[in-house]
Order: C-alpha cells, then structure tokens, then sequence
C-alpha cells in the first residue's frame, strides 16, 4: 500500500529531473520550477469558504457573500506569497560528504536572498534529513544537513528539496534542486588491536637512541618497543601503573607506519575495515604518517586532511577485495 502512496510523488521528481535535467550550482530558483498544491489545512478552508457561498446564496445573505467571497480573496493572496516565498532564492550545496556508518554525515547547503523582501520558514530536505531557515532580505546563509546511514558504503543522493508553507499554512509550495551528492561512509573506527609496530619498531628505536635534546620539541608518549634507549622511559607513567612508554620528540615522530589488511588475519571482512578505520583516525589524531594497504589498493604513506580523507574513502568503497568508484588520489 505504501508503495502506491508515494507513487504519485516519485513520478512528479522523475518528471521534474526530465524537465530541468542536471541542475549546475550555484542556481536561482525561477517560475518555471516551482510548484504549489493546497495543503490539507488549505482544502478545508476551501471548502468552508464554498460552504459560506452557498449558504449565502440560499438564504440571499449579501453580507455572507461579502465575506466568503474576502476569505477566498486572503486565500489567493496566501497562495501568492507562499510561491513568491521561494520565488529568487540562490541555491548552492557542497557535491561531497564523509562521515562513519551510524553517525551523522553533513551535506553544507547554501541560501541567500538578494532581493528586498524578507523569505521565512524555508525547509531544505535531502532524503530524511531537513532543516528550516528564514531569510532577511539581502541576507545568506549556510546550514547543515545530518545525513545517517547505519552501513559502510557510498551512497548517491539525487537531489534535495526546497518548500515552504508560509504564511497560513494553506499551501504548499516546493522545488526540487538535481543537484547530486556522493556521500563516502567509511566504517564505523572501533577495535581492539593495536597497529602494526614491527617495521616501524626498528626506526623508532634508532630515532630514539638519537641524542634529541635541543635539536626536537616533545611530541608525546609512545608505546616502549625493546632497544629504545631507557633515558628517554616516561618513568612517572610506569609508576602510576600505566604500560611502559617512552617519550618521543618531533624530530622522531615522522618514522611512517603502514597499516595492512593482512595484519588483521582471523577476522571477518567488516571488522578488519572497522579497525583499519580506527588506526586511520588515530593516526591522524597523533599527526604521525601513515600508509594503507588493502587488497588490490595500496595509499602511500603521508599525513594531513587530504590524506585522511582518501583512506577513509578507500574504505568506504572497498568491496569483495577490490575498490570500486573512486579515485586513488585525494581530491
């Protein structure tokens, strides 16, 4: 049943993106694409103003028929309004989105009304996600959109919606933008393993037998791998109970470290990109460099947003052993 409701919907979208095809932003929304309906609430107000005329016509009431016929008129000045609400507007939206599976991803759209009129209650809906935004005249403005999806994956939206219902509620005025967005969810960052530190052991340890004193600042605390010289131990920290660390300094904090698929032998295929995931995150957290290996693919060590950002694409888009749809170097 719920599949005929919506039928009518889905044509109207289906008709409108054959109509204005691919929308290139930044846009204005002109006549041709806005559309208004009578809400519920506008429907029984036509009605009752019916009902009004024609019982002023039967009973040859002049007043009841002034009076109908002043309803129907706020009416049209209403169904005016609302259209003339969205009538002008700028439109502009970001074409990308990352985020992690179960928590909000963001898509950044963009309002702005150069004309003297003042715009209210604008609602901007991207699949189930919306918000609602006035407009003083001459003014612009950014929000954001909370997109959620609970898998990892990418996912194609293919337009989003401006409405508007102002100012009684009467109609309902909308336009639809075609204006794509690809939102990259990479897995959701947990586990429990600690990265690979073999490899990385040996070049840490030779760093940290370097004299460092005045040439690095202090970077923070790394886990103690056998060989690192003992002056450099974080001794409070062994006496407090915590594990052995020692301290590192930025000098030797640039060694980069490879985070490998197949260091994660024995578990499933979603647990191993959760925890990739993870080490990425804390990678970067800990600005230290950082390569990703996976089947097939293979992002060579390096450190920033840029970077971050394209293994976390990797694995998002990693499946079956092999990456699909998306570029191998940060755009």
């Amino acid at each position: 049943m719920s599949r005929y409701r919506h039928w009518p919907i889905a044509a109207l979208r289906s008709w409108s993106a054959r109509r204005h095809g691919r929308d290139l932003l930044p846009l204005i929304v002109d006549r041709r694409r806005i559309y208004i309906l009578p809400s519920g609430a506008g429907l029984a107000f036509a009605a009752l103003v019916a009902v009004m005329s024609i019982a002023a016509l039967n009973y040859a009431s002049n007043l009841g028929l002034a009076f109908a016929f002043l309803l129907a008129g706020i009416g049209l000045v209403g169904m005016h309004h609302c259209h003339r609400n969205l009538l002008g507007l700028h439109v502009d939206a970001d074409a990308e989105a990352d985020g992690f599976a179960g928590a909000p991803l963001y898509r950044r759209c963009t309002l702005a009304n150069e004309s003297a009129l003042d715009r209210h209650d604008i609602e901007i809906r991207c699949a189930a996600a919306g918000a609602t935004i006035s407009l003083p005249a001459g003014a612009a403005r950014a929000l954001q959109l909370p997109l959620t999806e609970s898998r990892r994956g990418i996912r194609h939206y293919r337009h989003f919606e401006l409405r508007t219902r102002f100012p009684f509620g009467w109609f309902r005025a909308w336009t639809y933008v075609q204006a794509p967005l690809t939102a990259y969810v990479a897995p959701r960052p947990v586990g429990s393993r600690r990265p690979p530190a073999a490899a990385a052991a040996r070049s840490m340890a030779e760093a940290a037998n370097r004299d460092l004193a005045g040439d690095a600042d202090f970077a923070g605390l790394r886990p103690y791998a056998p060989g690192m010289a003992l002056k450099h131990m974080a001794w409070k920290v062994l006496a407090r109970g915590g594990e052995a660390a020692v301290q590192s300094y930025a000098g030797a904090a640039g060694e980069p470290q490879w985070l490998d698929w197949d260091c994660l032998g024995g578990l499933p295929a979603e647990e191993r990109l959760s925890q990739l995931c993870l080490w990425v995150v804390d990678s970067d957290a800990q600005r230290r460099p950082y390569g990703l290996r996976l089947p097939g693919r293979e992002i060579a060590p390096a450190a920033g947003a840029l970077h971050r950002r394209a293994c976390l694409r990797a694995l998002a888009a990693f499946e079956d052993g092999a990456e699909r749809g998306i570029s191998r170097r940060p755009s």
